[in-house]
């Protein structure tokens, strides 16, 4: 098989939920479990750090990667999704699983695939663990796909878990009340493990400690102990105001890990982590720009949490109009957001215009449709067919001192940094 090929397998067993949404979601962990026990159980032969949450698990877990690495450990990294190539999802040291390894797994284990029926992201989980198995990392940090109780990275025993927050977001799978939603997050808690609450929420703090003390795991609140006024205080690649709660969150976990006699960490590699995360790790789309004259910005916010988020970031940015290229994915209630976004724009106080796009996976909303639902709402906007042609016509209206946004799905950016 070559490289394509493989990947072409993977998709076609059950696609990506990020591609086509429900139809590829599995409230199902037995079968993750029943694949690892015939791989021979790599989540066992190294140890993790597991990072769940709504907003900024990500960047948590690739600031932590990017700190351990600095501390001179040898580090795997496993995210979801991805934005251009698959093989971001399985990284070492910043490094991208090479593309035989993935050759290589896929076609030792076709046959178990298929007596098992795993999707994608169940068999990218195993090839994962099987890698940093193999490649013999002192820590991995890996991301929650979606949830925690039941995702495939749940099989993990980590030395440390971490929960950023808790958001209405993909309450179709995980429940409608924040409540119901940190019980599904705080699946990830195991007996005895130490976790780490990014912020303390009323609603969900009484579900995480509820938790905790059953399985006997020591419990803290970051934001109780670390608080961040001011990014600028840090020197620090993610540059969105909004990475302030996330740095708490890092900084009460690596603490935390201290504990463990193995990760103390000295203060010289926690400062080169930050500076240094996007080197390191190579993270995309978290406030990335992309061209200058005028600035122009990727950010994915496509929840109502991120998107307050980058609007704080926003308020505090300095240009004359903001040009807005947004898409979205057709199972989220885009008409709100739409909404939502078009108010807090108008609540900055600068003036704003609008141009739709859409993302190019299966998932994604027509422009049409999204044009004539921001019709509806009495939102003008230009639609264009792909999101490269939305950006150029930004750039070319806009004055030099104006800033183009690039915002919404996930793979709308993917489409943008392609």
């Amino acid at each position: 098989m070559t490289y394509q090929e493989t990947l072409d397998f993977m998709y076609a067993q059950l696609p990506m939920y990020h591609r086509i949404g429900a139809a590829a979601y599995k409230a199902d962990i037995q079968p993750t479990i029943d694949m690892m026990d015939a791989l021979g159980n790599p989540e066992r032969k190294f140890k993790s750090i597991h990072v769940a949450g709504t907003n900024g698990k990500g960047s948590v877990s690739h600031f932590l990667a990017s700190i351990l690495q600095e501390a001179g450990y040898r580090v795997g990294l496993y995210t979801s999704p991805h934005l251009v190539d698959f093989r971001e999802r399985i990284r070492i040291n910043g490094e991208m699983i090479p593309h035989q390894a993935v050759i290589v797994f896929v076609e030792d284990n076709r046959q178990l695939f298929a007596d098992l029926s795993l999707s994608f992201f169940e068999m990218t989980v195993g090839m994962a663990f099987d890698y940093f198995a193999k490649e013999k990392v002192d820590i991995a940090v890996v991301e929650v796909g979606m949830g925690g109780r039941l995702d495939s990275t749940n099989v993990i025993t980590p030395l440390l878990s971490v929960i950023t927050n808790i958001g209405l977001d993909h309450t179709q799978f995980l429940g409608h009340t924040l409540e119901t939603i940190a019980g599904e997050k705080a699946g990830i808690i195991k007996e005895g493990v130490p976790v780490v609450i990014g912020e303390t929420q009323a609603e969900t703090a009484p579900v995480f400690e509820r938790v905790a003390a059953e399985r006997h795991a020591p419990i803290t609140f970051a934001d109780k102990h670390f608080r961040v006024d001011n990014i600028e205080d840090y020197t620090t690649e993610l540059t969105g105001d909004y990475q302030r709660k996330n740095l708490a969150t890092v900084l009460e976990a690596v603490e935390v890990l201290g504990n463990y006699p193995e990760f103390r960490i000295r203060n010289s590699a926690l400062e080169r982590g930050l500076a240094r995360v996007v080197t390191n790790t190579h993270l995309r789309g978290r406030w990335e720009k992309i061209g200058e004259q005028p600035l122009t910005i990727c950010e994915t916010a496509h929840n109502y949490d991120g998107i307050d988020a980058m609007m704080h970031a926003l308020e505090r940015m300095d240009y004359g109009c903001l040009h807005v290229v947004y898409g979205c994915v057709n199972d989220k209630d885009y008409r709100k957001i739409l909404q939502h976004l078009h108010a807090e724009f108008a609540q900055l106080g600068k003036p704003f215009d609008w141009r739709f796009s859409q993302p190019s996976v299966p998932r994604g909303l027509p422009v049409g449709e999204l044009q004539g639902a921001a019709r509806e709402l009495g939102i003008g906007g230009e639609a264009f067919a792909n999101v490269k042609e939305a950006i150029a016509e930004a750039r070319r209206t806009a004055a030099p001192d104006d800033l183009v946004l690039v915002t919404g799905s996930i793979f709308l950016i993917a489409d943008a940094l392609s």
